[in-house]
């Protein structure tokens, strides 16, 4: 469809039932004019095209499974309806152009396979990353113009990064590929392309849950092998939404924190001569804690327990989701927060002790929702930034409101799970 057909079509309603399976009745008219920018901003930097589409790649949220991915671990993750979009068309060159709504523009020759560390860190260099990653694996890549504009927020916890690397996937697939390349696979190619090319050594579990769409749970267990099992869980339909809620921590000089639990979950497994805690039991660490206490100290020792234990959690949670249990799922939320809480301690940094958001929070979600069912945890890494939580519908306004009361108005942002991760929307 050809640039000024699609803008007529998405404004005069042709498109309504797509972007309602996507977004939802409620947000129909707001993304309406959303799609309609994001054809506009394509047009006035690319100028028309005979044939556009338009592609959809969720964000994430983390829903089990805290810091245990880089341990062999196991973990839930779930696509919510903040997502990126994008307007591409193929431009009969081997050159990639992606002008991201706010960022400079993105220029990439699909031929240079090269790795520059320069580059590192750069959107381009993800580009570059995941053509090389196509290619690799025998898929077709070719050049097109892209124009994307998020509403996936950085620094959310949300996964906006990767949300961005499955695109650029996305749009090769359904472009070169028709379409045929499994979702999962294009996750694998993102995660090779921050690797190698962006320089940063990320696990799979963002680019999976954004890609792959809904509930997925993903084990870790063999390396460069996950298993990755889509659950077909309506958690809408439940009468729940998810509220992730940004208490506004500082998140500098944390680089220590997030550092310090995979490498004292290792240190621990080393004692075993193991490489990662997936391969030691609870038998074995509580034998050894004696020894552990003088060689890796009682942090690490309790940073272990979490992650053993979240490890059944996560199967069980699993177990639940597909049989629609929903007071057993939301009873491994609880369980996982906890832990994460106790034993992980990933909720406040030892280093300023008296900024504690996180704390602050769940003491609060606990307060107004433990007489109204649902759950609540700390969200993604921890020690500053989100708090996540299970809320009825109808609850919704009243957490909120609180939420928004002692962190600022906006704070709150009410989510829905969706069923898609990347597509083509039209």
């Amino acid at each position: 469809m050809n640039t000024t057909s699609l803008l007529s079509s998405i404004l005069s309603g042709g498109q309504d039932a797509a972007l309602v399976s996507l977004y939802g009745e409620e947000m129909l008219d707001l993304q309406r004019v959303r799609y309609a920018k994001a054809v506009e901003g394509f047009v006035s930097t690319y100028g028309e095209a005979e044939d556009a589409s338009v592609f959809t790649v969720a964000g994430r949220s983390e829903i089990s499974g805290n810091h245990t991915d880089h341990n062999w671990g196991c973990v839930i993750a779930a696509s919510i309806n903040l997502d990126i979009i994008a307007v591409a068309a193929k431009n009969g060159e081997n050159i990639i152009r992606i002008k991201s709504e706010g960022f400079p523009e993105d220029v990439i020759d699909i031929t240079d396979e090269t790795v520059d560390e320069g580059k590192f860190f750069t959107s381009g260099a993800i580009i570059s990353g995941v053509c090389k990653g196509f290619s690799d694996n025998g898929f077709a890549i070719g050049g097109y113009n892209a124009y994307t504009t998020s509403n996936v927020l950085k620094g959310s916890g949300l996964s906006s990064s990767a949300a961005f690397e499955d695109m650029v996937g996305n749009i090769l697939n359904y472009f070169f590929n028709d379409g045929k390349i499994d979702n999962a696979e294009i996750a694998k190619i993102s995660q090779f392309a921050e690797n190698k090319y962006f320089g940063k050594p990320c696990g799979l579990m963002d680019q999976v849950a954004c890609a792959v769409g809904g509930f997925v749970a993903i084990d870790f267990g063999v390396p460069g092998k996950p298993v990755i099992e889509k659950m077909d869980f309506d958690l809408s339909s439940h009468g729940y939404s998810l509220c992730i809620v940004s208490t506004g921590g500082n998140h500098a000089d944390l680089n220590e924190d997030y550092a310090s639990v995979p490498a004292e979950m290792k240190a621990v497994a080393a004692h075993f001569g193991k490489p990662v805690l997936r391969e030691v039991t609870m038998e074995e660490l509580i034998s050894a804690i004696p020894v552990l206490r003088e060689k890796t100290g009682d942090r690490a020792i309790l940073r272990a327990m979490h992650f053993i234990n979240e490890n059944k959690r996560v199967k069980a949670q699993t177990a639940a989701l597909k049989e629609g249990d929903l007071d057993a799922f939301f009873g491994g939320v609880l369980a996982s927060g906890n832990s994460s809480f106790e034993y992980l301690q990933n909720v406040y940094t030892t280093k300023n002790v008296s900024e504690q958001g996180l704390s602050l929070a769940l003491a609060l979600a606990q307060n107004y929702l433990s007489d109204k069912g649902g759950a609540w945890r700390v969200h993604g890494g921890g020690f500053a930034g989100t708090t996540q939580a299970f809320v009825r519908n109808e609850d919704v306004p009243g957490y909120r409101a609180l939420m928004d009361g002692a962190f600022g108005e906006g704070a709150c942002l009410v989510l829905k799970v969706r069923a898609v991760g990347a597509g083509k929307v039209i």
